[in-house]
C-alpha cells in the first residue's frame, strides 16, 4: 500500500511503488488535469507541485512521493470557482487547445510561491521547462505578471486599510 497526499486529502492506494504519479493521479484518483504528453520529462503536460516544487509527474514514481504534498490544478480551484492564477489564463485567453494549460499553471504555481513578483525574465526562466504548441506563450506570460499584479494591488490596498 502506497499513501499519497493529494490536494489535501491522503488516499491509501494498492499499486506498484513503481507506477508514475501521474498514471495513479488519472487512473487510480481519477483527476485528470494532468495530462500525459511526451512521457519523458520534456513537455510539461503532467506538471503536478511537489512540495512546492514544479514536477513532472510522468517521471516520479509514487513511492518518492509518499509522505509528500502533491498539489494538482483540481487542488487550486474548479469551473466555479477558479484560483486567481486559473481565472488570470481565462482572462487572457492563455489557453488554445488546452492541453497544456493545467501544467503551464501548475509551474507558475509553483513560480509565484516562490517569486511573489516576478519579472518578465524570471517569468520567462521558470516557464521554460513547459511546452506550448500553440504558441501562447506571449498569453501564458500576461496572465501570470496580470495575478502577481492583482496580488500586489491587493496586498497593498488591505495594507492602506491596517494603517487607519
Amino acid at each position: 500500500m502506497i499513501t499519497l497526499t493529494v490536494n489535501g486529502t491522503a488516499h491509501q492506494l494498492d499499486i506498484d511503488p513503481a507506477t508514475p504519479l501521474l498514471y495513479a493521479l488519472r487512473g487510480e484518483l481519477g483527476l485528470n488535469g494532468a495530462k500525459f504528453g511526451c512521457g519523458l520529462g520534456q513537455c510539461g503536460a503532467c506538471t503536478v507541485v511537489v512540495d512546492g516544487e514544479a514536477t513532472y509527474s510522468c517521471l516520479l514514481p509514487v513511492i518518492a512521493v509518499q509522505g509528500r504534498q502533491v498539489l494538482t490544478i483540481e487542488g487550486l480551484g474548479g469551473i466555479d470557482k477558479p484560483s486567481p492564477l486559473q481565472q488570470a489564463f481565462i482572462d487572457e485567453q492563455a489557453a488554445q487547445c488546452g492541453y497544456c494549460i493545467a501544467g503551464m499553471i501548475m509551474r507558475a504555481h509553483a513560480l509565484i510561491q516562490k517569486t511573489s513578483a516576478p519579472t518578465e525574465a524570471q517569468i520567462r526562466e521558470g516557464m521554460e521547462p513547459n511546452l506550448c504548441r500553440c504558441g501562447t506563450h506571449m498569453r501564458i506570460v500576461r496572465a501570470i505578471r496580470r495575478v502577481t499584479a492583482e496580488a500586489r494591488e491587493a496586498a497593498l490596498v488591505s495594507f492602506r486599510e491596517t494603517r487607519r
